[in-house]
C-alpha cells in the first residue's frame, strides 16, 4: 500500500507552541516580578508542559535572550545614509522597545540576578545594544565618516535612556531621545579622562 507523503502544515505545531510560549513570556513579564517568573509559570500560561520549554530552551534565561534577540532583529532598520538620522532612529527604537507594554519588566527580568546568577543576561543585553550601534557605526565608516566611539554612544544615548525608563523619569519621550543625539552632535569632543 503506497501512502502519499503527508504535506507539512504551514508553521505546524512547533510554530504554534513557540508563539504561545513567547506570548506567555511577554504577558508574564508585565504582570510578575522577576522572582515569580519561572518556566512552570510560562508553561502554564502558554498551555504547554514545562518539559516542552526545558527541552527547547533549557533555561528561562535562554528563552528570555532568544525572545529579546528576535525582537531586536525584527526591529532593525537599514542605514539612511546619515549618521545623525540613524542614531535618532536607534534611540527612538530603543526607547519604544523599553516603554512598550511589558518592555521594562522584560528587561528587568532578563537581567535579574534572581534569574541569572552568572550575569549572562546583562552581557546579552549589552551585546544586543552594541550590535545595533555597531551596524550604525559600520555604515558610517563605510561612507568615509569618523563617527563617535561605541563607548561614547553608550554613555551619551543608551545609558540615559535606560536610566530614565528604569526609574520612570517624566518626559522621557521621542523628543528626549532626539535631544540626546542632538547633544552628542553639538558637543563632538569626547570627555577627558
Amino acid at each position: 500500500m503506497n501512502a502519499e507523503p503527508r504535506a507539512k502544515r504551514p508553521g505546524g505545531r512547533s510554530a504554534r507552541v513557540q508563539a504561545a510560549v513567547y506570548q506567555a513570556l511577554i504577558d508574564l513579564t508585565g504582570e510578575l516580578d522577576a522572582a515569580q517568573l519561572t518556566i512552570p509559570a510560562v508553561a502554564e500560561r502558554a498551555g504547554v508542559n514545562p518539559t516542552t520549554i526545558y527541552r527547547r530552551w533549557g533555561t528561562l534565561q535562554a528563552l528570555l535572550a532568544e525572545l529579546a534577540a528576535r525582537h531586536e532583529t525584527d526591529a532593525r532598520t537599514s542605514s539612511s545614509g546619515n549618521l545623525r538620522t540613524d542614531l535618532e532612529t536607534y534611540a527612538i527604537r530603543t526607547l519604544a522597545d523599553l516603554t512598550r507594554p511589558g518592555g521594562i519588566a522584560f528587561f528587568r527580568a532578563e537581567v535579574s540576578s534572581d534569574i541569572d546568577e552568572r550575569r549572562s543576561g546583562l552581557r546579552e543585553c549589552l551585546q544586543r545594544a552594541t550590535a545595533g550601534l555597531d551596524a550604525v557605526l559600520e555604515a558610517s565608516r563605510g561612507r568615509g565618516e569618523s563617527p563617535p566611539s561605541l563607548e561614547r554612544l553608550l554613555d551619551r544615548i543608551v545609558a540615559p535612556l535606560y536610566f530614565r525608563v528604569v526609574f520612570s523619569v517624566p518626559d522621557t519621550d521621542e523628543a528626549y531621545a532626539r535631544a540626546l543625539v542632538a547633544d552628542l552632535f553639538s558637543d563632538p569632543s569626547p570627555p577627558q579622562r
